[in-house]
């Protein structure tokens, strides 16, 4: 029996560089931004993620905002795979931040009023940013071993748990007015200059202490993983692992020194851990100053 065809859809809130979705023929379905309310550009196409960030560092008192691909523009992608007999695999931002996935069922129920018999497999990754990135790429390497389509959704289904984001933000502002605060209120306060450390697990963000300094908040972020690592017993070879940043490029390649270090000082290897931009989807409430790892496991198959 002939094997399945199937492609991978994400969308914007990925954060994998266009290069690597090129190069792995992954389909992304980008979100929009706007710095006035008004006018919104779609990310990666009508302005860059380099842009993005510049904006909000010329001017602190610059608050954009996002907004989730249309139920059409899910439509537009679908159609064509359809077309051509191939099944999807479209994986979302954790519903708890968007509605992306809801714009893609919508467009999913369109499609099969044409073609009742496409098979459209719409997930909720439960994570988000550069972690969403790295569950991608697990499907994509299924994808790309010729895995059956049915056995690649429920492995996905089986891994997303063990996603996990360790990281830190420059302040708290932008988390305030993105409307993020949520249960971070309680770290906020009124104190000035505190360094939240913040995690996100199962598609929700939880406080995960405070520090002073932005050197120390690095430090937590490692501590936050190697307590990932005694809970898992993570053998690293069985995990992927990347840094993800906003803005400052230079502290990010520092990060993956220490990170690195610490992994290779308890005795495990690790391949060199990339670093993916945290885009718009995200930097909207973190600032242009996010900085973090995202983990998962592999899918071993």
């Amino acid at each position: 029996m002939e094997q399945k065809k199937y492609r991978i859809i994400t969308d914007g809130s990925c954060d994998l560089p266009k290069e690597l979705t090129e190069e792995k023929d992954i389909i992304v379905v980008p979100f929009y931004v706007s710095f006035d309310g008004e006018h919104y550009l779609k990310e990666m196409e009508e302005i860059s993620v380099r842009d993005f960030y510049g904006k909000m560092v010329e001017d602190p008192k610059t608050f954009p905002k996002s907004s989730m691909p249309s139920v059409q523009d899910y439509v537009d992608v679908f159609l064509p795979l359809v077309k051509e007999d191939t099944a999807v695999i479209c994986i979302c931002i954790t519903t708890k931040f968007s509605g992306s996935l809801q714009s893609a069922l919508g467009a999913k129920e369109i499609v099969l009023e044409t073609y009742p018999d496409a098979e459209i497999t719409v997930m909720d990754s439960t994570v988000d940013t550069v972690l969403q990135g790295l569950f991608v790429l697990e499907a994509v390497s299924m994808w790309e071993k010729n895995i059956p389509y049915e056995k690649t959704v429920a492995r996905l289904e089986e891994i997303k748990s063990s996603g996990r984001i360790f990281f830190t933000v420059g302040n708290m502002e932008y988390l305030k007015h993105g409307g993020r605060i949520g249960k971070l209120t309680g770290i906020a306060g009124s104190v000035l200059g505190i360094k939240p450390l913040i995690t996100l697990k199962e598609g929700e963000i939880y406080p995960s202490g405070i520090t002073r300094s932005r050197k120390k908040s690095m430090e937590k972020v490692i501590e936050l993983l190697d307590e990932y690592m005694k809970e898992f017993q993570a053998d690293m070879k069985d995990y992927s692992i990347t840094v993800g940043f906003g803005y400052d490029y230079e502290e990010a390649c520092e990060f993956q020194k220490e990170l690195t270090a610490f992994i290779e000082s308890k005795g495990q290897k690790v391949e060199e851990i990339p670093i993916f931009q945290i885009g718009a989807t995200i930097g909207v409430h973190t600032g242009p100053y996010p900085l973090g790892l995202g983990i998962i496991k592999r899918h071993g198959l």
